[in-house]
């Protein structure tokens, strides 16, 4: 695991997808004795697969990860569906619909655990997308009410994320 997140957090710190191959090579080397990588172990991997624009491998992990879903890992569920979203935006407008079915499955499961983080970052991605459909006073009314249910962490870049858009929607 520690090498996993090593190669992760290299990849972040000097912005190059070749420290991924690390990442990668040791959810191999992990899952080659049997193991099965938890969900918030690969997220991470292909998070960063779609930032630098490597979809297929990105594809590749969310349908393990949503494999993972189903056998009970629900914890990440909702960033999954979010993460899902984001890598179709980032294919194309063609895949917009499917992008927009993706988070809002992501902001129910969300809802359904009680996770009112992962509901904010799907609730961001999808007002950028309402936003660029057309649809901007929607995407402020479903931000603004997740952003106010807030009390603290405000400081913390999710936050600073979504009252910028909010304040970008409102202007």
């Amino acid at each position: 695991m520690a090498s996993v997140l090593n190669g992760w957090a290299r990849s972040r710190q000097r912005d190059d997808d070749g420290q991924l191959e690390q990442t990668r090579r040791s959810i191999e080397l992990a899952e080659a004795t049997g193991s099965v990588s938890p969900t918030w172990l690969l997220l991470p991997l292909a998070d960063e697969y779609a930032r630098f624009g490597r979809t297929d491998e990105c594809a590749a992990l969310i349908d393990k990860m949503l494999e993972r879903v189903e056998m009970g890992q629900r914890w990440q569920e909702a960033d999954i569906y979010r993460l899902k979203a984001e890598m179709l935006l980032a294919q194309g407008e063609s895949h917009t619909a499917e992008a927009e079915v993706c988070l809002r499955k992501a902001i129910d499961v969300a809802r359904g655990q009680s996770a009112r983080w992962w509901e904010l970052r799907a609730t961001v991605s999808l007002a950028r997308l309402l936003d660029r459909t057309d649809r901007r006073d929607e995407a402020r009314a479903m931000l603004a009410e997740i952003y106010n249910w807030f009390t603290e962490g405000f400081d913390t870049a999710d936050l600073k994320d979504a009252k910028a858009l909010l304040e970008e929607l409102s202007a």
